[in-house]
């Protein structure tokens, strides 16, 4: 929104795809008028005056050609033409697999957050809500608000690591100000650090939780699971354009521009470092690939802290060595293939996975097990092709020479 908004401003043609049905991404969505943040406002109706072309509900799956991009809808297929793109594709919740993490009512944080949004009642139900990162915190207030009751938050990390990113933070106001919110938010729910799930347990549905805490077991019951283990890019997309990833994240200059020529990107994928940082990113690609290399520049200073506070993230959030003895034998890690735990330690590594197991080759296409095993054998992603997200057979055909799509280019402008 920020990248097609700025640029927008400049007088180029703008267009922004979407693959959900109202723009925003994950933060954003399905919230009411009341409990929706100002900078979402600001930036909808930006960008709701802003002459941009915007298509939502559209998920781009191929590039047949440079310049040219295939996105699928319910309507059909779409062209999309560019001169230049901005990629912000955001990030997903990582899982890790443990003994009963295949159980219904295990979900993920973010998942069940949005599953709420979306209409689950919660209202009254237990809910556990472990893992690792700021997420937890924001999950667990949003469901406390809806009537769920916590009995416990589980935070993987050390209270010694958790006070000196407090500290690290004092030189960020807002930030202090959402911790003390969330603190308010928070009241009386037992906050754990050094734990994290061990087990999860039930007949056909979850019953309980086993949870190491501070080295001890502890059995709880509940009726959901919100578990998630900090965020990882979503790359798909940057990896079929060719763009260099080092360290799990997209390489870009200081305009935002990828190792690819006409190609920027912003937010998550340069490194999980939440809104405001995706926000101002999104403003140096759009200004840089529509031209204003002078109005980008003027935003590097804010860029550069939300950066700082990107890598307090990710030092303290790291996930401890510990949590790769979770999975038993017989724990399913790809639950889209069932392949269990002990037929992956035989591999050595994903492509060997993928030929001798199926590991990455279902529905998910190693959405779940791949940053899962990145971690537990610290195996490395292959390249991705296309298409990069299911897609029908007819829309498929059209690259493979079939006939012409649906609808027509967006434009010739910024995608």
């Amino acid at each position: 929104m920020a990248a097609a908004v700025r640029a927008a401003e400049c007088g180029v043609d703008v267009g922004i795809v979407d693959d959900n049905l109202s723009f925003g991404g994950q933060i954003w969505r399905g919230e009411s008028e009341s409990r929706i943040s100002s900078d979402a406002v600001r930036w909808s109706e930006r960008l709701q005056t802003a002459s941009v072309t915007s298509l939502s509900g559209k998920r781009v799956f191929n590039q047949p050609e440079a310049g040219v991009l295939l996105a699928e809808g319910n309507d059909g297929l779409c062209e999309l033409r560019y001169t230049s793109l901005i990629l912000a594709t955001g990030a997903r919740e990582r899982f890790l697999p443990f003994p009963g993490w295949t159980l219904p009512n295990v979900i993920g944080a973010g998942g069940l957050q949005v599953m709420v949004k979306s209409g689950l009642p919660v209202q009254g139900k237990r809910v556990i809500v472990a893992g690792t990162g700021p997420l937890l915190l924001a999950v667990a207030a949003y469901l406390h608000k809806h009537g769920a009751e916590i009995p416990i938050i589980c935070e993987q990390v050390s209270l010694s690591a958790l006070v000196r990113f407090g500290v690290a933070l004092l030189s960020e106001p807002s930030k202090i100000v959402q911790g003390l919110q969330l603190k308010r938010d928070l009241a009386g729910i037992p906050f754990a650090t050094n734990s994290w799930p061990l087990a999860a347990r039930g007949q056909d549905t979850l019953e309980s939780v086993t949870i190491s805490r501070s080295g001890k077991p502890e059995t709880i019951e509940c009726d959901y699971l919100a578990c998630g283990f900090h965020l990882v890019p979503n790359l798909d997309l940057q990896l079929l354009l060719g763009c260099q990833i080092r360290a799990g994240c997209v390489q870009v200059d200081e305009f935002q521009r990828t190792t690819v020529e006409k190609v920027f990107c912003a937010g998550e994928p340069n490194g999980i470092g939440g809104v405001e940082s995706a926000l101002v990113e999104g403003q140096i690609a759009g200004l840089a690939a529509a031209g204003d290399t002078v109005a980008a520049r003027k935003l590097f200073g804010e860029r550069k802290k939300s950066r700082r506070f990107a890598r307090r993230l990710d030092q303290t959030f790291r996930l401890r060595p510990e949590l790769k003895g979770l999975p038993s034998a017989d724990t399913l890690v790809c639950r889209c293939e069932d392949v269990p735990y002990a037929r992956l330690q035989r591999q050595r590594s994903w492509r060997e996975a993928k030929l001798q197991t199926r590991c990455g080759m279902g529905p998910c296409q190693g959405r779940v097990c791949g940053p899962a095993t990145q971690f537990l054998f610290e195996w490395a992603p292959d390249s991705v092709r296309p298409p990069v997200f299911p897609a029908r057979v007819e829309n498929l055909a059209v690259f493979a020479g079939g006939p012409e799509p649906v609808n027509s280019a967006v434009g010739g402008g910024l995608q």
